[in-house]
């Protein structure tokens, strides 16, 4: 009875020994199960942390190639401005230079004060051929020959589209004759119309408006 009773203690100690043997690996297994998922999430954030450098370098070099990009486009658009100016400087020398070298050797204005085009009218009555026919002997006797200009003017009555177009008219009617009846070659004759915008009289009045209602012609040589 006394060594049943005794191996009921040892049986207990033995017992507990185990437990707490038992106990002690579960909480390491448990602690070593947290330390490998803290590493792998400490794995994880750098990872991330390493590609947003990554992420944040490229997005640095992008934004300097774009401020690059866009130096050198305003760069080109300087240039592009200052050969546009360039250019303009350099054809309006030619123009001056060119004016200059042409002789102004007579002008003729048909105007309708003088019995010349009608109002709204680009048909020439026969006054106009008559000056016209004068012009052409004079041109013939011209050593150097000559270049024609010929300007259409109208007065401001009606809209300023329409006046370009019959300025346009009247000097190319001019043109026509000049070319049709005494074989000025076509090279030699220039064409533009100003419309209204040109007036050498004011519109107010209606012998103003007849001055204005014209066709200039001027021979160079």
């Amino acid at each position: 009875m006394k060594k049943f009773l005794l191996a009921i203690p040892v049986l207990a100690i033995a017992l507990g020994g185990t437990t707490a043997c038992a106990t002690k690996k579960f909480v390491r297994g448990e602690v070593t199960q947290v330390n490998d998922k803290v590493d792998t999430i400490s794995k994880s954030v750098e990872e991330n942390q390493e590609r947003t450098r990554s992420n944040e370098g490229r997005i640095g070099e992008v934004d300097q190639k774009a401020a690059a990009a866009g130096q050198r486009a305003e760069a080109a658009g300087k240039s592009a401005e200052e050969a546009r100016v360039a250019a303009d400087a350099v054809n309006t020398r030619a123009d001056s230079i060119e004016k200059a070298a042409k002789r102004l050797v007579y002008e003729v204005v048909l105007s309708e004060d003088k019995g010349n085009f009608k109002f709204g009218q680009a048909v020439m009555p026969d006054e106009t051929k008559a000056e016209l026919d004068q012009l052409v002997e004079k041109l013939k006797s011209e050593p150097n020959g000559g270049f024609i200009e010929i300007e259409g003017h109208t007065d401001n009555a009606g809209s300023k589209d329409l006046n370009k177009r019959l300025g346009m008219e009247r000097a190319e009617n001019v043109k026509r004759y000049l070319y049709e009846q005494h074989q000025v070659p076509l090279h030699k004759i220039n064409v533009i119309s100003y419309g209204e915008d040109k007036p050498i009289a004011p519109n107010k009045t209606r012998d103003g408006r007849a001055q204005n209602r014209r066709v200039v012609i001027r021979v160079l040589a």
